[in-house]
């Protein structure tokens, strides 16, 4: 279930749960004539801000795509960089963020990391188990058609017939709502592979800042975007009706 969380008069305009894409650490790092993997690292320090706006801004789910399935393509250095910045990041920032109450919990393949790694993950899904204000779901090693395909081979095992609702609930996050907004990052106007099941009908939201540079100001402009738009979910509009004070064409 989503963590609870406050409400206020403008709960409805505020998504229930962001996905976000995170891209640009390496541009960002280009630009300023700095190694790539001081991006990734100023990156961080984004993810940061995001959590804190999350929080203010009274979203119970926050779901960030940190190392996708194709990432292991990139030059051996920056995988290897990148994933001894996780290990720094767990063992430095674990115990912050359940101090701010968000709960971690990592959706992805796990079978090709270290055992140190691994070992940091679990302690951090357990130790922040308790908290409640905000889920923070960090996708590693994760890909939208692994997810089906994991989620395809766990209801063939099971029996059940198969069915959408029945493959649904053997996806990565299939206990939460599905996101309501997702936001990309870095000016590039794609999904790549990212909750393909799950964002059937996610409001998309494309930032041409690069990620080290996005901030709580950056959030709240997308959370106000997405508070303008009208959601059908396939459906018509509905017609305003006279008591809402508003004239019907």
């Amino acid at each position: 279930m989503a963590p609870k969380h406050k409400t206020n008069k403008t709960a409805s305009a505020v998504p229930r749960h962001i996905a976000v894409v995170m891209d640009g650490n390496g541009r960002w790092a280009t630009k300023r004539l700095l190694p790539r993997g001081a991006g990734h690292k100023f990156g961080v320090d984004a993810l940061k801000r995001l959590v804190r706006g999350c929080i203010a801004q009274h979203v119970p789910v926050l779901t960030v795509f940190a190392f996708s399935s194709e990432n292991w393509s990139r030059p051996a250095d920056e995988v290897r960089g990148l994933l001894e910045l996780f290990v720094q990041v767990l063992q430095r920032e674990t115990a912050e963020l359940a101090a701010q109450g968000v709960r971690l919990r990592f959706v992805g393949c796990r079978d090709a990391f270290d055992a140190r790694l691994i070992a940091l993950i679990e302690s951090a899904e357990a130790d922040s188990a308790a908290q409640c204000r905000l889920q923070l779901n960090v996708a590693l090693n994760y890909g939208g058609r692994w997810d089906i395909v994991q989620a395809a081979q766990a209801l063939a095992a099971s029996g059940e017939p198969f069915t959408e609702q029945a493959l649904a609930r053997h996806m990565c996050l299939a206990d939460l709502p599905p996101p309501d907004l997702l936001i990309r990052t870095g000016g590039e106007r794609r999904l790549s592979n990212f909750l393909l099941w799950q964002i059937a009908y996610t409001e998309l939201y494309f930032s041409d800042l690069l990620w080290p540079e996005f901030d709580e100001k950056a959030l709240a402009a997308a959370i106000a975007a997405f508070a303008r738009r009208e959601r059908r979910f396939g459906g018509v509009p509905q017609a305003p009706s006279s008591a809402d004070g508003l004239r019907v064409a």
